[in-house]
């Protein structure tokens, strides 16, 4: 590749809007909270079908490799009421979440609106923000259920999303736990960031390749959200 053909990472001089991911993004995966639901979604499916604990948890995870979510395959093969299942797989103790200041004070300065986008339910990003002291910090949630439950990555799920809340994708940035995600809203036009597991972290989040596959769709990776907003803030300081 040559040096003019080398991809440009988008910045954030222009951004007034910061849109986050919330499992895995907004809470390390060493919290293990993820797993608390993934235990309960393959609960679900055994409880459902009357099958054994493994079998559950290939079928859980065949339909999650197939139509993005787990729910989303329930959904559509097996007709599964969604706020059922949501209700359920969400239903897991919080005090393993701890707020961490410096994340607390960086995105409570981040100039211009705050989101949270998440393939889960609104109920479940309110626990959890309102555990890692983020619950005021926030302008909205835009959950699975107003996508329709139609999941990210799907172009349909950012479409609504942009269009509800009026985001200027240019002017937008998204960070997310999955690369598969950011692909979209690279393509729309939002500088894209890409949370990964601290060194020595739990690693829960990678279910295929695509999960994890670093294209020019990511601009930014950071294990450490909190220091990379700080040094985003300190950037915008000097530059204004």
């Amino acid at each position: 590749m040559s040096v003019s053909d080398t991809p440009v990472r988008r910045g954030f001089g222009e951004v007034d809007t910061w849109i986050f991911d919330l499992d895995n993004t907004l809470y390390p995966p060493s919290c293990r909270l993820f797993e608390l639901i993934d235990q309960r979604m393959a609960m679900f499916i055994a409880n459902m079908f009357g099958i054994d604990g493994l079998s559950a948890r290939a079928l859980q995870k065949d339909y999650y490799r197939r139509y993005g979510t787990s729910l989303r395959g329930l959904m559509k093969v097996d007709g599964v009421d969604p706020h059922e299942f949501m209700d359920f797989v969400h239903d897991v103790s919080h005090e393993r979440l701890v707020p961490n200041p410096a994340l607390i004070e960086a995105i409570g300065a981040l100039p211009g609106k705050r989101y949270v986008l998440t393939n889960g339910s609104r109920g479940h990003a309110e626990r959890c923000a309102a555990s890692l002291g983020l619950g005021d910090l926030f302008h909205d949630i835009f959950d699975v259920a107003q996508a329709d439950f139609v999941p990210k990555p799907e172009q349909s799920t950012y479409d609504r999303f942009v269009s509800h809340l009026g985001v200027e994708p240019q002017r937008a940035a998204m960070f997310e736990d999955l690369a598969r995600n950011l692909a979209v809203p690279h393509a729309l036009g939002m500088t894209t960031v890409l949370v990964v597991p601290a060194d020595g972290d739990v690693e829960e989040r990678a279910m295929h390749a695509d999960d994890s596959v670093q294209g020019a769709h990511v601009d930014h990776v950071t294990d450490d959200l909190a220091g990379f907003l700080s040094g985003v803030l300190s950037a915008r300081s000097r530059t204004n």
